[in-house]
């Protein structure tokens, strides 16, 4: 490939990664999160749970120090999609950029949350009260399904192939609909 077919190219090189971005919002989207674990069915909530299972996959991909390239891509795909759903509801263009550079902060905060409390011992469930009921407290049988469910999905995400992850194959992170 020439100089300038690379420069001019209509291909997308983080199109490999969509696979897995789609899985990620499938799985962030699965119904037991919200009847079950009492996640708010709402934007903000969709929101929340979908940073909540992209956090844990970026944690994993981490480990393998050759994947900075894919997680740039796929970090590319989740601002593109936030972009287009904060059109698609009517956020103008004179903001939409604050609005998307506030998730992706949000999006590194959790981040570093989740890493706290499923790597490094912090509290999990005052890790979920904080991002994903936003400072109320669920009931305690909610907030045990989820803390159970993240923490396993973290820990099938570990035992999980890297290139079956990139290939969009997540672990079942408990009931689906």
């Amino acid at each position: 490939m020439s100089f300038f077919s690379k420069i001019f190219s209509r291909d997308n090189p983080n199109a490999k990664m969509q696979p897995l971005y789609n899985a990620i919002v499938s799985e962030g989207r699965q119904p037991a999160w919200y009847e079950e674990a009492q996640v708010p069915d709402s934007i903000d909530g969709r929101f929340d749970m979908i940073a909540a299972i992209f956090s844990l996959v970026l944690i994993r991909l981490e480990k393998d120090e050759e994947r900075g390239q894919e997680l740039a891509w796929l970090t590319e795909l989740f601002i593109r999609d936030m972009d287009g759903q904060l059109r698609q509801i009517g956020i103008g263009d004179m903001i939409v950029g604050k609005h998307v550079g506030r998730m992706m902060g949000a999006l590194g905060g959790r981040v570093g949350a989740y890493r706290e409390a499923l790597e490094q011992g912090a509290d999990l469930r005052a890790a979920i009260i904080r991002n994903i009921f936003r400072g109320e407290q669920p009931d305690d049988a909610a907030l045990d399904i989820l803390a159970s469910r993240l923490s396993g999905f973290h820990a099938a995400l570990l035992a999980s192939d890297p290139d079956a992850i990139i290939a969009g194959q997540l672990p079942a992170s408990g009931p689906t609909a």
